[in-house]
């Protein structure tokens, strides 16, 4: 299974929805990246995603997006497949 990291802050219910549903997945360990404890770690979010809004989850090297993209890829049937990758 690939690296799972998530960029978050610690009041957000999108991280916790992603969070949850990775976990349903089989996902056991999240990188979790708390953004509004260290304000360069936002910079190197915003720097690599070019969004500003949390969560910003990466499965391996691919940046999925935020938590309706995560939504929408499980839906389409492709988070299974990538974490299996």
């Amino acid at each position: 299974m690939p690296a799972v990291k998530m960029y978050t802050t610690l009041v957000c219910p999108y991280c916790v929805r992603a969070k949850a549903l990775l976990k349903q997945r089989g996902v056991e360990a999240i990188d979790e990246v708390r953004v509004d404890l260290d304000p360069t770690e936002r910079d190197t979010m915003v720097r690599l995603t070019g969004r500003r809004t949390v969560p910003q989850i990466f499965i391996g090297d691919h940046h999925v997006g935020g938590c309706d993209d995560l939504i929408a890829l499980d839906q389409r049937g492709g988070l299974v497949p990538m974490l299996a990758s």
